[in-house]
């Protein structure tokens, strides 16, 4: 069973992977034409979308694999916290990138909206590194 979860872990893992690329896509934003605005911006939701999917794998199999070892409590808090914030982050950018969509079909200017999932894809990449981190070197009891 271990080796099933760590399977899976490792496969939300890659699929948590949008985080660290969100920021880089959504600085092509400015450049693009406005109908190429509104594809990055679908692509965008639908990454942002598996990316969740994946952060609630990473939560579940987590879980268990927390069970079979000893790890300090201070440790596990820290990680559902940088967790929570994740997953409510990139809910949070969702909103922006399905009205850059709306705004782009309708031939409006999106730069505020483009702004605001710029400077949400920064934080979110900064939690996911500290995610990566702690994991990497985790507290032990």
């Amino acid at each position: 069973m271990y080796d099933v979860m760590i399977f899976l872990h490792i496969v939300g893992a890659i699929g948590m992977g949008i985080y660290a690329l969100l920021p880089f896509l959504a600085k092509r934003f400015r450049q693009l034409s406005t109908p190429a605005q509104e594809g990055l911006a679908s692509g965008l939701v639908a990454a942002g979308r598996i990316g969740q999917y994946s952060l609630v794998l990473q939560l579940l199999t987590g879980g268990y694999l927390i069970s079979q070892n000893d790890y300090k409590v201070a440790w596990m808090i820290t990680i559902v916290v940088l967790f929570l914030a994740l997953g409510a982050l990139s809910g949070i950018v969702q909103a922006p990138l399905k009205r850059i969509v709306a705004a782009a079909s309708g031939g409006q200017d999106a730069s505020s909206n483009i702004s605001r999932v710029q400077t949400l894809s920064i934080v979110i990449l900064v939690i996911f590194l500290v995610v990566v981190w702690l994991m990497k070197n985790p507290w032990y009891a």
